[in-house]
């Protein structure tokens, strides 16, 4: 985006354009993997209770620093996130992690709380607790656009793992991006561990990306995987509608309640806030928009529900050696063409649906060679899994079967034993 000193300039249809499409994605050599994984934060004493703001905040300032170099964020919902930097390949990156989560985890146990990484919370009905008036402002804005609801459970009870990966060189850009939507539906159906939300099993496997399903499309449904990428991100992020406009002054979030997308505010032809926007109300506005795969220099890829041990090691190895190996992605854009673009199918069925785990199978047996020896095992398990057209979610049903939503939480929960 542009410089901080331009941040105020005033924009034209063709600037903003231009912006988006020069930051959409950066040239060079693949084999960087950076890896973010969510979970719910989980007081053991009262697990049905979500965790109050300002405790969650006093023990994560405790924190020291963390081995691996991870950020530590929350999401509106009490969420806590770990960011790892990026690693010269996925091995590197699920070390660090791991080491990084096994700090916090410690810290946290500590205080008596502990880390479920689900891909929605089992028990706890949505809700937030993050007073920021950002997340205030989005609630009001989705429930304005007629998906209050999703937004809110969005926000709040669903966690993800995040695997973000170099761009390449820009020759590949359309096949790559192309082939990260197309694994979509496959990854979701492989990695599906939310099939309960607020308390009651949901008929999904995976129910987070269900909750994603029921937004805004122009804001969170996939791009098109034309043979410009980046082009068809500023085509998609300027017809997307404005969530939030921000006071230039004092950096306050304001609610957008109507359907204005942000070329009609940069033309005119829809004025917010009695202005037209600027460099820095167009980079705003890309934090607000949620495609399954973002373009942000580097591919995002956010549609793995978050999972324990060993699922989501396995499943970042999985991700990255489907699009970073060569032979792995060439036998991937094969396989999955069939199933291409059966998102609800993934998530409503997992891999009890024939084709997708026709094509899962394929997919785990091409990505095994490319995988690092110490996530060889993880990866052997979850293709075990899959070959009995099973989810790690399953797990999470069978818990709640035996002992309710609250026992399928805390079977989810890591707790570290911390000395006296």
């Amino acid at each position: 985006m542009a410089p901080a000193v331009e941040e105020r300039t005033v924009l034209d249809l063709d600037a903003a354009v231009t912006a988006v499409t020069a930051a959409a994605l950066r040239p060079g050599p693949l084999g960087r993997v950076g890896l973010e994984l969510e979970a719910h934060l989980v007081d053991l004493d009262t697990p049905a209770a979500r965790v109050p703001w300002a405790r969650v905040t006093a023990v994560l300032e405790s924190l020291p620093a963390l081995p691996g170099g991870s950020r530590v964020t929350l999401e509106p919902g009490g969420q806590v996130e770990l960011s790892g930097p990026p690693a010269p390949d996925a091995g590197g990156a699920v070390a660090a992690l791991r080491a990084d989560r096994a700090v916090v985890a410690t810290v946290l146990a500590g205080a008596g709380l502990g880390l479920a990484p689900v891909g929605a919370d089992p028990l706890r009905p949505p809700a937030r607790v993050c007073p920021a008036p950002r997340y205030r402002a989005m609630e009001r804005h989705f429930a304005a656009v007629g998906c209050g609801g999703p937004g809110t459970a969005m926000m709040t009870a669903t966690a993800s793992l995040q695997v973000n990966l170099d761009a390449g060189p820009p020759g590949g850009w359309s096949r790559r991006v192309a082939l990260a939507h197309q694994l979509g539906p496959v990854l979701v159906a492989v990695s599906a561990y939310s099939p309960l939300l607020g308390g009651s099993a949901t008929g999904w496997r995976s129910s987070r990306q269900r909750v994603w399903g029921a937004l805004d499309q122009a804001r969170c449904g996939p791009l098109l995987g034309g043979a410009d990428p980046a082009g068809e991100w500023a085509a998609y992020a300027l017809s997307a509608p404005v969530m939030l406009v921000r006071d230039p002054d004092t950096g306050a979030a304001e609610p957008v309640l109507t359907r204005t997308t942000f070329a009609d505010w940069v033309t005119g032809a829809a004025p917010l806030a009695g202005r037209r926007p600027t460099a820095a109300d167009l980079e705003y506005h890309l934090s607000t928009l949620f495609p399954p795969v973002r373009p942000r220099g580097y591919l995002e890829i956010r549609y793995l529900d978050a999972t324990p041990e060993p699922w989501w090691p396995a499943l970042a190895a999985v991700t990255a050696a489907l699009l970073d190996d060569p032979v792995a992605a060439d036998a991937a854009a094969d396989v999955t063409a069939p199933v291409a673009g059966a998102w609800d199918r993934a998530a409503r069925d997992g891999l009890a649906d024939a084709g997708l785990r026709t094509a899962a199978l394929r997919c785990l047996a091409a990505a095994l060679p490319a995988v690092a020896a110490t996530l060889r095992p993880a990866v052997e398990a979850l293709a075990e899994l899959a070959a009995a057209g099973r989810c790690p979610g399953d797990a999470l049903l069978a818990a709640a079967r035996a002992g309710g939503p609250e026992a399928a939480l805390l079977s989810a929960t890591e707790t570290p034993e911390v000395s006296p």
